[in-house]
């Protein structure tokens, strides 16, 4: 075999075998890429030839990623992070964008050029430093939250950007036919709103209808896809069109379906992204101009480092922890990429630039854990323990509750907890029931509940209870082993269908099992010995005594499950105990009725 085959064989096998090496170092999947790039390009073994067709179909991997980030981007969540998102945005990017410029005007860029680079270089990288958030513990604590906000508004900042460079190309002579091009881009972008308002969900409700994931996978990646060649051929930013087509779903109970289906195309195709951002990295200008290279890295990583410091003082950080805070945010970002390469294309920057630039912000990438870790070391935190996101609260929104099928049964315990007032996310993979969820007033999302990627975005993670209330017995055995095993400490209250279902639950670790035929049938058996002129008072004793014997045997049948004739043992001695205690009930009820 030859040809595509080989050169899939070949990025694969790079990336499995750099990536744990560089995340094991702590140096971040990213840079992974970037080496296995290195690696296998014209300045490594040269295994593959031509690196340009390997980036130009890598860049589906950031359209894919723009619409995830779009589909994150619900209005009302914008809304309730206004103060932070855009003080703390708005301050970081002009600031750091302003003096960026100033040192690239200095460095003899034209005025376009300087704008575009300082603008470019102001972003940081989001996957980069949530993963070094993670891996520190520190993105549930305030300095945690702040930097998320300004990954935000630096995502929210790559459209606009996008919008900025064929208007800079412009008035460095691109062209011009900006101006209408725009107000057609304007115009296509209204029109997609108007279809995802009017169009887009009632048919991926009819879609779901059909429960085929496959076709939802199809519809999804179309979606997208179709979004970016809408942009594409009005000669807009492919990946504008995709994060507009997110926002257009942040807002449906479908988001998260969609999202589970794009994430593993979309990991794959980024890492091809950055794979091909490495192939195509020229190292041999830090042999040829070190000192320019090293004087870019170093001019980027302070500049953006004291503005943030700067900033996290005003909000009366300490300054070990400002400093951390800066350093965090410090490196240029994947999107710059993207940027670099659009500005490129449209003559705004020579190929030169472009590939020191490129190398500078991988150079700071690198240099990002290192410095943190040098932080650490020569600056030790104070004698206090430190906190890890179990100890801090839940973000806001996250529901105490979720509720896994929302039909008959989950109905019930939904409305129960709204008499409470207890807030709860719902689960389901019917629309229907999905409407039922919304006229509630409650977070719902639409999709399996066997897929972990759904229970992580739904929020199992900060939740207390898990109420298992699906009707397909394999389904619910497949979740409860799910949620056993990745979220061992919430609390799983599941719903039986029969006895053996019960069985199988208990197997897989669940112990609130509840059987949802039984207390209807005891409350039916109960107002039948009352209208046969059985006491109210002995009815109930008789119903709480059964209860209580069919749990205890329940119990004991189970540690038998697959010995029919030990469970018949069991249970006819089980009858023997309830006909006895029965019986003993009734004699001193008459012996108290004779006394009286």
């Amino acid at each position: 075999m030859s040809g595509y085959f080989n050169q899939a064989l070949v990025l694969l096998a790079a990336a499995v075998l750099l990536l744990p090496l560089f995340q094991r170092l702590g140096l971040g999947s990213i840079l992974g890429y970037l080496a296995a790039g290195i690696l296998i390009g014209p300045l490594g073994f040269a295994l593959i030839p031509d690196a340009e067709a390997v980036l130009h179909f890598a860049e589906l991997g950031v359209v894919l990623m723009l619409f995830l980030v779009g589909l994150e981007l619900a209005p009302d969540q914008l809304w309730a992070q206004r103060k932070r998102l855009l003080g703390l945005g708005v301050s970081q990017m002009l600031f750091s964008g302003g003096l960026l410029c100033g040192f690239f005007l200095a460095w003899g860029q034209s005025t376009p050029a300087a704008v575009a680079i300082g603008a470019t270089l102001a972003l940081s990288s989001t996957a980069f430093a949530v993963q070094m958030l993670v891996e520190t513990n520190q993105l549930g604590t305030p300095q945690g939250r702040n930097a998320f906000s300004i990954l935000l508004f630096q995502d929210l900042a790559v459209i606009p950007l996008l919008l900025l460079l064929p208007v800079l190309a412009g008035g460095a002579g691109g062209g011009d036919g900006e101006q209408p091009q725009l107000l057609i881009g304007l115009g296509a972008l209204i029109l997609m709103w108007l279809a995802g308002r009017y169009v887009l969900n009632p048919w991926l409700a009819w879609l779901a209808r059909l429960h085929n994931r496959e076709l939802m996978t199809a519809t999804a990646l179309l979606l997208v896809l179709g979004a970016a060649e809408l942009m594409d051929t009005l000669h807009l930013s492919m990946g504008l069109g995709a994060f507009v087509a997110g926002m257009l779903l942040a807002n449906s109970p479908f988001r998260e379906q969609l999202d589970a289906d794009i994430q593993p195309f979309k990991g794959l195709l980024l890492g091809l992204f950055f794979i091909a951002i490495g192939m195509t990295m020229d190292l041999k200008l830090l042999v040829s101009a070190p000192l320019r290279i090293l004087a870019m890295g170093v001019a980027l990583l302070m500049i953006k480092t004291l503005v943030l410091v700067v900033i996290a003082r005003a909000m009366k950080v300490a300054w070990r922890d400002a400093l951390r805070f800066g350093l965090l945010l410090s490196q240029g970002g994947e999107f710059a990429f993207v940027l670099f390469t659009q500005a490129g294309a449209l003559n705004l920057l020579t190929m030169d630039m472009i590939a020191r630039l490129n190398l500078v912000v991988a150079l700071s990438m690198a240099a990002t854990p290192l410095l943190l870790k040098l932080v650490a070391r020569w600056w030790p935190a104070p004698g206090r323990a430190s906190r890890s996101v179990a100890d801090e609260p839940a973000p806001n929104g996250q529901p105490p509750v979720i509720v896994a099928g929302f039909g008959r049964f989950g109905q019930i315990i939904g409305r129960i907890l709204v008499s409470r007032r207890i807030p709860f996310t719902a689960l389901d993979s019917n629309p229907e029931h999905i409407d039922t969820v919304r006229r509630f007033g409650n977070q719902v999302y639409f999709g399996d509940v066997t897929r972990l990627d759904l229970l992580h975005s739904a929020g199992l993670d900060h939740a207390r209870v898990m109420v298992l209330a699906i009707d397909d017995v394999q389904a619910s055995l497949r979740a409860a082993r799910l949620i056993r095993e990745h979220f061992p400490g919430i609390t799983l209250i599941a719903r039986a269908r029969d006895r053996y279902h019960a069985y199988s639950l208990m197997a897989e670790g669940v112990e609130h099992v509840i059987r949802e035929t039984l207390d209807s049938s005891l409350r039916t058996a109960q107002t039948a010995l009352v209208q046969l002129g059985v006491p109210e008072s002995t009815a109930i004793d008789v119903v709480r005594t059964f209860r209580d014997v069919d749990e205890r045997l329940l119990r004991e049948q189970f540690q038998h499950r697959d010995q029919l004739d030990k469970l018949i043992e069991i249970s006819a001695r089980g009858r023997e105990e309830l006909e006895s205690l029965l019986a003993a009930s009734a004699d001193g009820q008459g012996k108290a009725k004779d006394e009286i």
